[in-house]
């Protein structure tokens, strides 16, 4: 008999094994963090001026709008006692002229509508192509 001892075979230390609650409170963390990243975000952008600002007054609207030119426009804008019609450039607002207001027990005027096939067979007929 071989009373020689062989060296013991090393076993590679196994990595540890993690449980599904810190799995769990890894991925809450970061998802947290990105929802808190997203609305930061947000924020700062609306803070800065990207973010178009809500007009939640009822009373100001705007009916009706024309661009004169590649800046210039003309707008009727409704308010609670008149109509104003306003020259609206980039650098600056004119008041035109002021309607009377607008009056709510009149119904609108029907709008005339023609079905797509009318439509599209008047659109062929400009174009100088047959049926």
């Amino acid at each position: 008999m071989n009373s020689s001892t062989q060296p013991l075979q090393s076993i590679p230390p196994s990595p540890p094994v993690a449980s599904a609650g810190s799995m769990l409170t890894q991925v809450s963390s970061v998802l947290a963090l990105i929802v808190l990243l997203i609305l930061a975000c947000a924020w700062l952008a609306r803070r800065c001026g990207f973010a178009p600002k809500r007009v939640s007054s009822q009373s100001l609207n705007v009916s009706a709008s024309v661009s004169i030119g590649q800046r210039e426009r003309v707008v009727i804008v409704d308010i609670e006692d008149a109509r104003l019609v306003l020259g609206v450039t980039a650098q600056n607002i004119t008041h035109l002229h002021t309607l009377p207001p607008k009056t709510s027990d009149s119904p609108p005027a029907p709008v005339a509508t023609a079905d797509f096939r009318h439509l599209l067979q008047t659109l062929l007929k400009r174009s100088g192509k047959p049926q």
